[in-house]
């Protein structure tokens, strides 16, 4: 799976086989899902702003657009975003694979278990490890010469729209912050939840407001680094692609609920049952 950030609304490169609507039991994904495919790979494509960018940060369908891929098998997904950089080595067109991340949103869905279900799944690593390694080494392989690849790093994950104030982009720098974006943190929880490998490939759009001598965050300097950076994407997700098609790598996030489910079957509401069964069939069966 793709999910598409700001300006990354399409794949190229690899060959479209159809669009599908999938109406979930959380509303509509933010988009119909376009299917593409490499090899014996199939690759389940949505962009999460959906395709004219009319949703903002806190208006995305998180959860509907997880559950949407989970239905059609999706068992990878991998996030282009943009970002801002919170530290002076991670330039403007550099790439960073964070590791970690740290939330300060605040009216965000955290969760598939509630109404009547509870699990708790281990966040020490909320993106997968051996899903972030390979796109890290196919990164390195394929940005241009004068960018880099940032192995690692704290994402900082704030409710937006608006940017952060100087005061609040100088605090996440204290915390040692690497990159700041709107969206990642609830993608990597949910999906961690639908025992799906997220990883996020972050492209640094600009320095963010705490740094005085560079020019201030625009929308139009985003938008002109977003274009640099799509190309590149498309090119690392059609080499990543090949690789999964051959190795299908393992992860722990495709049994993050095995030792996470705590209510009991039987003492869960049918509604609330039916909606997550694609996620615990196989372990309440």
């Amino acid at each position: 799976g793709v999910i598409g950030g700001s300006g990354f609304y399409s794949i190229n490169k690899i060959e479209f086989l159809k669009e599908i609507d999938i109406h979930t039991p959380y509303g509509k994904p933010s988009d119909s899902i376009r299917i593409f495919k490499t090899g014996n790979l199939e690759i389940a494509f949505i962009p999460r702003h959906g395709r004219t960018h009319r949703l903002n940060p806190t208006e995305i369908p998180y959860k509907a657009n997880i559950w949407a891929l989970r239905s059609i098998g999706v068992r990878w997904i991998v996030a282009p975003s943009a970002v801002g950089s919170l530290q002076e080595q991670i330039r403007p067109l550099d790439i960073v694979v964070p590791d970690q991340f740290i939330d300060r949103t605040n009216n965000r869905p955290t969760t598939f278990f509630n109404e009547g279900a509870v699990a708790h799944v281990t966040m020490g690593d909320p993106f997968c490890t051996n899903l972030c390694r390979i796109l890290s080494d196919v990164g390195e392989k394929n940005i241009p010469e004068g960018r880099q690849l940032h192995r690692g790093g704290t994402y900082l994950a704030m409710e937006g729209p608006a940017f952060s104030t100087r005061a609040e982009s100088n605090l996440y720098r204290t915390w040692d912050c690497s990159i700041i974006g709107m969206t990642n943190h609830t993608e990597a929880r949910l999906a961690k939840e639908a025992e799906i490998a997220y990883s996020s490939l972050s492209m640094v759009t600009d320095y963010d407001c705490w740094h005085q001598t560079h020019q201030e965050v625009s929308v139009e300097m985003v938008l002109e680094n977003l274009r640099s950076n799509t190309e590149i994407a498309n090119k690392i997700i059609f080499e990543l692609a090949k690789i999964i098609d051959k190795r299908r790598p393992k992860s722990k996030s495709h049994y993050s609920l095995r030792d996470g489910l705590i209510t009991q079957k039987e003492n869960i509401p049918s509604p609330t049952k039916k909606r997550l069964e694609i996620f615990t069939d196989s372990y309440w069966k």
